[in-house]
C-alpha cells in the first residue's frame, strides 16, 4: 500500500513516540517505615537525637581529602529515608534494597566481611561469589553524621529494572557506624547526584549509564506516591507523562554539586515567613522532612502550635492538619503550595508530626534548604543532566 509522504512522517513519528517509550526505564519504590520511626518505636529515639543532631552544613562545603590514600564523602543522618528499590550487584546477581538518593553521588553496600552489628541484619556482597568481581585496593571512609562507614572500593556489573551497568565502581563496607545503620530497613545508597560529589577518580551510576548509551536522555525524574506503600517510582532515561498533570516547570540548577536551586520566598496566607530576599534550596530524594535553619524553622512551628515533645520531635494536634493554610514554596516565580495534610504527619497512636526540622545552625548555610519527601510527594520531579536543570509539576 502506498503512502503519501505525510501520512509516512507522521507513522515515523509514532514509531519514534514507541522507541522513546520502549527506552524508559522505571524502578519501583517501595515505602518503608523509616529509622525515625523504629527508633521512636523502641524509645530510642530521644538518644539518637540528642548524640547526633543533624547539621545542613555539610551540604554546602565541598569534601575534603584528608590523606591522598583515603577519600572521603560529606553524607547525612539517613534518619528519615523512607523509600526503597531493589538492584543487584555482580555475575550472578546478588540483591540489595537500596535508597535512590539525589543527595549523593556513591553507590555502596555492606560486604560479608563487614564486621559491625549492623551488617548482621542486611544483605550483605560476597565477592567470591561474583565472577565480574575486580578490587581496586582502595580505602574508603563515608562520613556520615554519626560515624564513619569504612571500607574498600570495587568495581562489578550493577542491575536493576533491565538496565545493566558493566565496570561500576562501588563501596563494600568494613564497619558501619554505631547503631546508627541497625534500625535501617534498606541495606545501602545509590546515589544520584553530580559527579562533582563522588568520590575522586570514579564514575557514578547514572553517568555511566548515560556513557554505556543504556539510556535515551540524561535525565531522570521521581513519583513519590502520597497514599500506598506502592506506587511510588524512578525513572531513567524519559519521563512517564501520566504521574503528573499540567506542564514541567523549569528551574535551573544553581550549584552543580546537589540538585540545588535558588527559591524566592516561603510563605504563608501571603505574608513571608522564611527565605525573605530569596535562598538556595536543593531538591533531596534522601530527606524525607523539610529541613531549614533552626530559628526560622522555630518560628514556622510556634506558627503551626508545633510544640517540642520529650523525644525532641515537634508534635501538633492532628485536627490543625484540616484547619491551617497552605506553606507556599516559591521558586522561579511560581509557587509550590505545601497544605497542612502534607506538613503535618500522623505517626502511630494517633499522635500527628511537625513535617519541619531544624538543621544545625552555621554560617556557611545561612538561610538554605533542603526540601525532602514531604514536598516530593505533592510534585513530580525531573533532574535533567543534559540541561543543568529541574522539572517541577504537580503529581497525580
Amino acid at each position: 500500500m502506498l503512502r503519501t509522504r505525510g501520512e509516512s512522517m507522521k507513522w515515523f513519528w509514532v514509531l519514534g513516540l514507541v522507541a522513546l517509550s520502549e527506552c524508559l526505564v522505571t524502578i519501583p519504590l517501595t515505602r518503608v517505615k523509616s529509622m525515625r520511626e523504629n527508633l521512636r518505636e523502641k524509645d530510642r529515639l530521644k538518644d539518637f537525637l540528642e548524640n547526633h543532631p543533624y547539621n545542613l552544613a555539610y551540604k554546602f562545603v565541598d569534601s575534603v581529602n584528608l590523606d591522598l590514600g583515603i577519600y572521603f564523602e560529606p553524607m547525612r543522618n539517613y534518619l528519615d529515608l523512607a523509600y526503597v528499590g531493589t538492584i543487584s550487584i555482580g555475575t550472578p546477581p546478588q540483591e540489595f534494597k537500596v535508597i535512590f538518593d539525589t543527595g549523593s553521588s556513591d553507590l555502596w553496600v555492606p560486604s560479608i566481611y563487614c564486621s559491625s552489628p549492623a551488617c548482621a541484619n542486611h544483605n550483605v556482597f560476597n565477592p567470591v561469589r561474583s565472577s565480574t568481581f575486580r578490587i581496586s585496593g582502595r580505602p574508603i571512609h563515608l562520613q556520615y553524621g554519626s560515624g564513619t562507614m569504612s571500607g574498600f572500593l570495587a568495581y562489578d556489573t550493577v542491575r536493576f529494572g533491565g538496565l545493566v551497568d558493566v565496570a561500576q565502581a562501588f563501596g563494600l563496607s568494613l564497619r558501619e557506624p554505631g547503631k546508627f545503620m541497625e534500625y535501617a530497613v534498606f541495606d545501602g545508597i545509590l546515589g544520584l547526584a553530580y559527579p562533582s560529589l563522588s568520590l575522586r577518580g570514579t564514575v557514578p551510576v547514572f553517568d555511566n549509564l548515560w556513557k554505556q548509551g543504556l539510556i535515551s536522555q540524561e535525565l531522570f525524574a521521581f513519583y513519590l506516591s502520597k497514599k500506598n506503600e506502592e506506587g511510588s517510582v524512578v525513572m531513567f532515561g524519559g519521563v512517564d507523562h501520566s504521574y503528573y498533570s499540567g506542564d514541567l516547570n523549569w528551574v535551573p540548577v544553581s550549584k552543580r554539586l546537589y540538585w540545588q536551586l535558588s527559591m524566592d520566598s516561603i510563605s504563608m496566607n501571603g505574608e513571608v515567613i522564611a527565605c525573605d530576599g530569596g535562598c538556595q534550596a536543593i531538591i533531596d530524594t534522601g530527606t524525607s522532612l523539610l529541613i531549614g535553619p533552626s530559628h526560622v524553622v522555630f518560628n514556622i512551628q510556634m506558627i503551626i502550635g508545633a510544640n517540642r515533645s520529650y523525644s525532641g520531635e515537634y508534635v501538633v494536634d492532628c485536627d490543625a492538619a484540616n484547619t491551617l493554610p497552605d506553606i507556599v514554596f516559591t521558586i522561579n516565580g511560581i509557587d509550590y503550595p505545601v497544605p497542612a495534610s502534607a506538613y503535618i504527619q500522623e505517626g502511630p497512636q494517633g499522635t500527628c508530626y511537625s513535617g519541619f526540622d531544624e538543621s544545625g545552625d552555621s554560617l556557611l548555610v545561612s538561610d538554605s534548604w533542603i526540601l525532602g519527601d514531604v514536598f516530593l510527594r505533592l510534585y513530580f520531579t525531573v533532574f535533567d543532566r543534559e540541561n543543568n536543570r529541574i522539572g517541577l509539576a504537580l503529581a497525580v
